[in-house]
Order: structure tokens, then C-alpha cells, then sequence
């Protein structure tokens, strides 16, 4: 006899799981990110005016990133693959859910790890190191870029995160606003049905939505709660 398929669990997380890393990946309340204007260096119009300055930028960021380890929260979370089908759909661009063990990761804004041609976008290459330098070219010869979704420009994976939610038994928003567009509207393709939780020691102003349950919790403590609420739900005593 076949074993049940297992329940279909979809996250949507944000810069506040990576936080508690100590990985800042989005932009603060001033709009600085790392105390850079971000439409210095999130943008095409940034890349075209100072591409040393963009560079340099994202060199940075993925030294950090080389530096953090991933936290109770992205743990947990591969670690609920032994249970669930998880799908986890980021807008952050570090690696820490693959390192912590997840298997499918949609990432909505790219990924640092990865270079990518600026003359065709189709042409996207691992990175070993951390640097992606002035004069480092793909193989048309052109200029490499950082693999990130600037401000502006097409989320080509988006297509993909709405297939995920839609076929959803449960859904899950950590670490982040539902402020930034296109990704804060995924939640309105999960069916109405389903429970869809969201973890945030402060709240995001949302309208109400049906089956909509709130968990005001940081990233590592919430996901513990969430994994508690899913057992009821799914594997009830």
C-alpha cells in the first residue's frame, strides 16, 4: 500500500529570518541597506551610473554572508521536509536555507552566490569565490553582474512561487513585511481554505484573510509554534 503524500507546506520568508543570522537583506526604515542608498545599488539605473560601487557592494554582502550560519529557524524548517512537503519561496538572496538543509528554495530576488551576464540574462554562473570584479566577463564578453533582481526589473520566478502557493495545503509568512510587491501578494493565491500563518514579533498591518492566524513571535521561536499548530492540523490526536 502507498504511502499518503505528504502535506504540501509553503513559506514565504523575509529579511527578518535572516536577521537572526545577523544578515541585514533588505533596506532599513531610512531606506539604507548596509548604509547605502538602495537605489545606489538595487537598481539598473545604480549599475549603470557607479558599477564599481555596486560591485563592491555585493562583494561585501556575501563575505557576511559566507560568515553567518544558518539559525534555529531555517533548521527547523528543512528539518519539517521529514514530515511535509516544504516549498520555501525567499526574497532574501543568501544560501542559508540550503545550507540548513532545505531542498526547494524559489528565490524571488536571485541569489549571491551566482554571477550573471549583464548583456543576457540567460547566462548565469555558480561562483566559487566571493568577488565578482570589474573586467570579470561571461562568455559573450560581457561585463559580469551580481545574479540579484534590482528594483524595476522582472521577477522571473514569480510564475513559479504562485504555482507553489496555489497548490499549498498550508501557508507560511516569516520575517517579512508583505510590504514589497510582487512577492507580498502571493498570499492571495493560496486557497481560502487553507491555514495561512504568520510569524512576525510585529505584525505587518494586513487586512484579515480567511484562516489567517497570527504568530507574534521572532523567526526561531515562531517556526517552533508553527510546526506545533501544523501537527494539530494535519495529525490530529
Amino acid at each position: 500500500m502507498d504511502k499518503p503524500e505528504k502535506k504540501h507546506l509553503v513559506v514565504l520568508t523575509g529579511a527578518g529570518i535572516s536577521a537572526e543570522s545577523g544578515i541585514r537583506t533588505f533596506r532599513d526604515d531610512n531606506g539604507l541597506w548596509e548604509g547605502h542608498d538602495v537605489m545606489e545599488v538595487a537598481t539598473p539605473e545604480g549599475w549603470k551610473k557607479n558599477r564599481e560601487l555596486v560591485l563592491d557592494f555585493y562583494n561585501q554582502r556575501r563575505k557576511a554572508c559566507r560568515n553567518a550560519l544558518p539559525n534555529t529557524a531555517h533548521l527547523k524548517l528543512a528539518e519539517m521536509e521529514q514530515q511535509y512537503r516544504v516549498t520555501i519561496v525567499t526574497q532574501n538572496v543568501d544560501d542559508l536555507h540550503e545550507r540548513a538543509g532545505s531542498t526547494r528554495v524559489i528565490h524571488l530576488h536571485g541569489e549571491l552566490f551566482k554571477a550573471q551576464s549583464s548583456l543576457d540574462p540567460r547566462l548565469v554562473y555558480p561562483m566559487e569565490g566571493t568577488e565578482i570584479n570589474l573586467g570579470d566577463t561571461c562568455e559573450k564578453g560581457s561585463q559580469l553582474r551580481p545574479f540579484v533582481v534590482w528594483f524595476g526589473e522582472p521577477v522571473p520566478k514569480m510564475d513559479a512561487a504562485i504555482a507553489a502557493v496555489k497548490d499549498a495545503d498550508a501557508f507560511a509568512v516569516i520575517g517579512t513585511s508583505l510590504l514589497v510587491y510582487p512577492a507580498a501578494g502571493l498570499i492571495e493565491f493560496a486557497a481560502a481554505e487553507i491555514p495561512k500563518y504568520i510569524l512576525d514579533p510585529k505584525m505587518p498591518a494586513y487586512y484579515p484573510a480567511a484562516n489567517l492566524i497570527p504568530i507574534e513571535q521572532t523567526a526561531g521561536k515562531g517556526v517552533l509554534l508553527l510546526e506545533a499548530y501544523l501537527q494539530r492540523q494535519f495529525f490530529p490526536q
